[in-house]
């Protein structure tokens, strides 16, 4: 069953935002010890929308997937930043 919204005497469907996943990769060259990835990880898992994380310490980044209607870049570099690890996104 379709659910409908009025608005002015007209009736529209309702459907649901299309939310699409986005992966980016934030360069966190803070990241110096074992235990850093640990807490850029927890930071971002934080955040409403995030799905998954990937730590790549070697390289100093974090591979981000997050549904890009409850969340974007910034907040998630805001998150890092109060972790004390500020990021950027790294270009592709």
């Amino acid at each position: 069953m379709k659910k409908y919204l009025i608005v002015l005497g007209l009736a529209f469907a309702a459907f649901p935002a299309c939310a699409a996943d986005q992966t980016i990769t934030l360069s966190v060259p803070g990241m110096t010890c074992a235990a850093c990835p640990i807490t850029v990880k927890t930071a971002l898992a934080k955040v409403s929308g995030v799905k998954k994380t990937a730590v790549r310490y070697d390289k100093r980044e974090v591979l981000v997937t997050f549904d890009d209607v409850k969340t974007n870049a910034s907040q998630l570099m805001e998150a890092t930043k109060k972790a004390g690890y500020p990021s950027s996104v790294k270009a592709s």
